[in-house]
């Protein structure tokens, strides 16, 4: 199977209210995929959908050919998530972090210290990671909270608005290390985000939602020749895309 997510005619209601409506679309393996969209167009509930916290209404999500329904232990062993807001244990320092999510995925004790080495080195953690969290930037944290959602190396990494709160040196660094997980390891990376210029500089394919139903799925090429918006930014061609559906 080439296809790390399926999703095959989502609905989610929640209610009476429609968040997701007949939603389809795919992810291929070792690709970026950018989710972007309005506050409110779905986004989130697509994210809870794919790390098993909720169910679909009706339809079907595969997640390396296992359903989400039937198979959500085995697929949340196989993710990495990334919140937009993520909760830290402050009075841990940051290796006891990374040992602690470890654990919750089954590693080994050599297998938590080798990845802790190679997160803390590609991270630029080493001299903070002994220190309590408590103790941590804002920037600090965030890399740590996807070193650790990086630990177990996922299958799929999904991550919501992933450079809330990093300098713009540590958010190139974390551009490089998406990239080098999916060419290095095969890992796929869901990303939403509302950095429209994150999405363009580093995603192979990006969807637009909203108001729950997908405008339109491609390359920037692709959405470009779709909007006639040639040689314009993923901006223009958002608003673009995003107007016409108001």
């Amino acid at each position: 199977m080439d296809e790390m997510i399926v999703f095959d005619s989502v609905d989610r209601r929640f209610g009476d209210n429609y968040a997701l409506k007949k939603v389809s679309f795919e992810v291929k393996k070792g690709e970026i995929f950018g989710f972007i969209g309005p506050n409110g167009a779905g986004k989130t509930t697509t994210i809870n959908l794919i790390s098993c916290l909720l169910n679909p209404s009706s339809g079907m999500i595969l997640i390396n050919g296992r359903d989400t329904v039937k198979e959500s232990l085995e697929i949340r062993r196989k993710i990495g998530l990334i919140p937009e807001q993520p909760y830290l244990y402050e009075k841990l320092t940051g290796r006891e972090v990374l040992w602690f999510v470890g654990r919750i995925f089954g590693l080994s004790k050599d297998e938590i210290e080798e990845h802790s080495k190679k997160l803390c080195k590609d991270f630029d953690l080493e001299t903070k990671i002994d220190e309590l969290v408590e103790s941590y930037s804002h920037g600090m944290k965030q890399k740590l909270v996807i070193s650790a959602a990086l630990i177990h190396n996922p299958e799929l990494l999904v991550v919501d608005e992933p450079m809330v709160g990093l300098d713009p040196k540590s958010a190139k660094l974390v551009r490089e290390i998406f990239r080098e997980k999916t060419r290095n390891d095969g890992c796929t990376v869901f990303i939403s985000t509302h950095t429209l210029e994150l999405a363009e500089s580093i995603c192979d394919r990006i969807a637009v939602i909203n108001k729950g139903e997908i405008v339109t799925i491609g390359s920037m090429d692709e959405l470009r020749e779709a909007t006639g918006q040639v040689g314009e930014k993923l901006e223009e061609i958002f608003l673009k895309l995003v107007h016409e559906e108001i």
